[in-house]
């Protein structure tokens, strides 16, 4: 098999000259909304129909006939869609005149052009950035309010900027609803152009398909017929779409590049509608369970709770678990001392009313599904116990109370409220308040926070320390609170023999008692331990992870797969032998479209095999 112009290598000794052809031209998106076809040798593709500049009679030259012949062979091997040329009027600086409609439709079509849609997702993602460096008011309010107080200066910049709302933001709004008109007015017209490509034909074959950049030719001693019959057998066996046109074959294939082009921005849309969905319909709430105490997915049961704008609380599905024990185990020593180990609650739970109970286990990462909400381990601590009495030594409060850790030892912090049932020597009611501060392991210090500390996260020698007072706790002001810390703007200390706020170190199963006959603080033999738990219910999750896998999909598919043609033209020559040519055009340059246009040769050249050369014929007689 010889090639005419090029070079190559075949198999078994057969030339197969799909590797350096003398066309250089190749198919080039350049640009959103630009597909040029790709012209071979010098040319460039161009549409047809195009203003060239030529005069309207003026007759075609055989150059700009093969340039327009690859430009028809090359085109629609992409979706992106045309940009329409705006006539140009004679101005001053020739540039076109546009009224009211068409920058509107500039504008369009520069919004939805994939540069456009790209620059949009890139913008989305960097305004995302300040949502989780910064603290959101949607997540935790009391950590915003912190940093407004350590950030005096920053604070009211981040304010106007709408920095500790990000994702309700306009300008984060903005971007997000750009992006979703971007995608939708880019996809449409890509989705019929393609649909119309799926159901048309590949195109036939260039006059010169020596012009295109992987091409190669022999002599058969077939028929052209058979040769033509053959090469259309061989290309829908490895599933080109195949048809014959005139005297040769056209065949394409890659459609599924486009496919997964299209499959990919259509999971986009499906991300930004479920991440939307997500966040009008959400509801997500935390709450503190100390061990032996439940919980039920009722509004008033939430410690805090939060919602999307068209929630509605009559949703909330019906169901409630309880926390039977929770179990922590530390790093003991190594540089990972006190990282946790074993993070994990044991919870029983029931779906809807009447239903049987079930046993589980929450751990990081792995929440409990329930009814489609789900049951997240966010945090732990430690509920001493203690037993408060009055003067009479009868019980006015008894029970586990949770403090708050503030380091990873877990020292914690908190407040003992005894509002009802209390009164002094002389029967008046009044109301106690203890500040605590409590340690699982101490490591030295007396007083409270400023000097005592924990080294170590367990239970393995507790500490509580607390600071008495008594007098109006300011409950039933009306006003909320925080559980967790003690209003002293209206009570008064008890004081110590020097005259200082009454504080004890306590040990389990010690008492402090409180002067002049007032009743006494016990901290009992127990030690219980609490967790938090947030409730989320994001009906867009499903949606979401579909979205993500399919994006991922089609981006492989659009990534690493080729879309290409293929030409076979087989002609009878002027000697009466039949011509067999072979070239191949892809959407881009790739050193496998000649590798596969040589393999493609070799199988066809088993079912038309090269002819002798005319010169060893005459060899062969002369001998003879």
């Amino acid at each position: 098999m010889s090639k005419a112009s090029t070079s190559g290598t075949g198999h078994d000794g057969t030339a197969a000259g799909a590797g350096a052809g003398t066309g250089t031209g190749t198919d080039t998106d350049t640009g959103p909304g630009t597909d040029t076809g790709a012209g071979a040798g010098t040319g460039t593709g161009v549409d047809p129909g195009t203003d060239t500049g030529a005069e309207p009679d003026a007759p075609e030259s055989p150059d700009a006939q093969d340039t327009r012949e690859l430009g028809d062979a090359g085109s629609r091997l992409s979706t992106a869609p045309r940009e329409e040329r705006e006539e140009r009027e004679g101005t001053a600086i020739g540039g076109p005149v546009l009224g009211v409609v068409g920058w509107i439709r500039w504008f369009w079509r520069q919004l939805t052009s994939m540069r456009v849609a790209l620059i949009l997702l890139f913008l989305l993602s960097l305004g995302a950035i300040p949502g989780s460096l910064i603290p959101q008011l949607s997540v935790d309010e009391l950590k915003v309010q912190d940093f407004k107080d350590q950030h005096q200066t920053l604070a009211p910049i981040y304010d106007k900027l709408q920095l500790f709302q990000v994702y309700s933001s306009v300008w984060f709004s903005a971007i997000y609803i750009l992006l979703f008109v971007s995608l939708i007015g880019c996809i449409v017209p890509r989705t019929w152009q393609f649909v119309g490509q799926l159901r048309g034909r590949p195109p036939g074959a260039p006059k010169r398909l020596t012009r295109l950049p992987a091409y190669t030719t022999w002599r058969t001693t077939a028929e052209p017929e058979a040769a033509r019959a053959a090469a259309l057998a061989m290309l829908r066996k490895r599933r080109y779409r195949a048809h014959t046109v005139g005297d040769a074959v056209a065949a394409e294939k890659g459609y599924l590049r486009e496919a997964g082009n299209l499959a990919f921005h259509i999971s986009l849309i499906v991300l930004l509608v479920a991440f939307a969905a997500g966040q009008l319909f959400k509801s997500e709430g935390g709450k503190l369970i100390v061990e032996g105490d439940g919980f039920s997915n009722t509004l008033t049961q939430y410690d805090d709770f939060k919602s999307g704008s068209l929630f509605d609380t009559d949703n909330l599905a019906p169901f409630s678990f309880g926390l039977d024990k929770f179990t922590g185990t530390y790093e003991r020593s190594g540089p990972q001392l006190g990282t946790p180990r074993v993070y994990r609650a044991d919870v029983h739970y029931t779906e809807g009313p009447g239903g049987a109970e079930k046993k589980a286990a929450v751990e990081v990462n792995k929440p409990l599904v329930v009814d489609g909400s789900k049951v997240y381990l966010i945090g732990h601590g430690y509920a001493p116990v203690v037993t408060v009495r009055d003067g009479r030594g009868e019980v006015v409060f008894q029970g586990a109370v949770p403090l708050l850790p503030i380091d990873s030892n877990v020292s914690s912090t908190g407040a003992i409220k005894v509002m009802d049932g209390y009164r002094d020597k002389s029967g008046k009611k009044e109301q106690l308040g203890f500040a605590a501060f409590f340690v699982p392991t101490y490591g030295g210090g007396e007083g409270g926070a400023t000097k005592m500390f924990s080294r170590f996260p367990a239970l393995d020698f507790p500490v509580l320390n607390v600071g008495a007072y008594h007098g109006d706790l300011g409950v039933d002001a009306g006003l909320p609170q925080n559980v967790y810390q003690l209003n002293t703007r209206k009570m008064k200390a008890f004081k110590d023999a020097d005259g200082d706020v009454l504080k004890k170190t306590l040990l389990p199963g010690d008492k402090l008692t409180l002067p002049d006959g007032a009743g006494s603080i016990t901290f009992e033999k127990d030690v219980k331990e609490w967790a938090t738990f947030q409730i989320s219910h994001q009906p867009g999750d499903g949606w979401a992870l579909t979205g993500a896998i399919a994006a991922i999909v089609g981006l492989a598919g659009s990534l690493f797969i080729q879309r290409r043609r293929i030409w076979v033209r087989t002609v009878r020559g002027a000697d009466g032998v039949t011509v067999v040519e072979m070239a191949g055009l892809g959407r881009s340059e790739s050193a496998k479209l000649p590798e596969e246009l040589a393999d493609l040769a070799y199988t066809l050249n088993s079912e038309a095999p090269t002819a002798p050369d005319s010169t060893e014929e005459n060899a062969g007689g002369a001998e003879k």
